[in-house]
């Protein structure tokens, strides 16, 4: 059987989603391709805001420091909201680290870290202005 040479997970909150590729046997470097065909590290895509950051590799940091050194990820995320981007971030990598090992998954489970939040934008209907506003009422 043949090895692959990465491990692909997608990772979704709300309307982002997040591709993930996660290359065992390498020197943690997470880095995140801009739609300008840039590359940029994980870090510095959240502006040095450290609770998105942490939130984002929280499967590695359950898992312990050995985890995080001993990878390499290439990140593409479509849509806006970098909070929603870090859960789908998130996801992504919970769901890469059990691919590549299942026996992970009774470590990340109690942690609520392979959970995927449904909630979605509601559509708009017909005759309201949004999803539930309705048009000011007018009496004449």
């Amino acid at each position: 059987m043949a090895t692959k040479e990465y491990n692909y997970a997608i990772g979704r909150r709300k309307e982002t989603s997040a591709v993930i590729k996660l290359f065992p046997k390498g020197k943690w470097q997470f880095n995140i391709k801009l739609p300008s065909e840039k590359e940029i590290s994980l870090k510095e895509y959240f502006w040095g805001n450290a609770h998105l950051y942490e939130n984002a590799i929280m499967p590695f940091l359950v898992l312990g420091k050995d985890y995080v050194k001993n990878f390499d990820a290439d990140i593409s995320v479509k849509w806006w909201g970098t909070a929603w981007q870090s859960d789908a971030i998130k996801l992504g990598f919970a769901r890469a680290l059990i691919d590549w090992d299942s026996d992970l998954r009774t470590t990340l489970k109690p942690h609520g870290l392979l959970k995927r939040d449904p909630r979605i934008k509601e559509r708009k209907k017909p005759g309201l202005k949004k999803a539930r506003k309705a048009p000011t009422w007018s009496k004449r």
